[in-house]
């Protein structure tokens, strides 16, 4: 077996994996009863190109992966495998909510534009507004939205 067909397998299983880990959850029921589809973390953006190529990308349902209860979407098939091999380095913080809405106690939406990357980390933001608040105080808009996530993330 050469070694393209040997790493194609293991990121398929790799992908496998997270999809059957995924797939596994119950589902969050709707308001009306029908099963909720997954949320599409950060707009359907690519969180791998905010490191790669420095700035926000569309991304496509047609490269998606199921991490952190959110889908995201990648820009290539390039991007789907790195993320696939290591989502923890580039999923946003706060399963992709506003860091400053976090850190009020908030899940709130946020505008892919508006982010930043800090200690190797993606923080993603409501408005230009929000990241301006956290580049005057990142560590304790980080300490705060640390403390409040775990409850914030049980609430759906």
């Amino acid at each position: 077996m050469n070694e393209l067909t040997r790493r194609c397998l293991f990121q398929a299983a790799i992908a496998a994996a997270f999809y059957s880990r995924w797939a596994a959850r119950p589902s969050v029921a709707a308001e009306d009863g029908n099963a909720a589809t997954p949320r599409v973390a950060i707009d359907g953006y690519d969180p791998v190109a905010y490191f790669t190529d420095g700035r926000p990308i569309k991304g496509s349902a047609a490269f998606s992966l199921p991490f952190d209860e959110a889908v995201y979407y990648f820009a290539n098939a390039e991007h789907q495998k790195m993320f696939a091999a290591d989502p923890d380095r580039y999923a946003p913080q706060y399963s992709g909510y506003c860091t400053v809405g976090v850190s009020e106690g908030q899940k709130a939406t946020i505008d892919p534009e508006s982010w930043a990357i800090s200690q190797g980390k993606l923080f993603v933001f409501h408005s230009k507004k929000a990241l301006s608040l956290f580049a005057e105080d990142s560590a304790g808009i980080i300490a705060k939205a640390d403390a409040n996530w775990a409850a914030l993330k049980a609430q759906h």
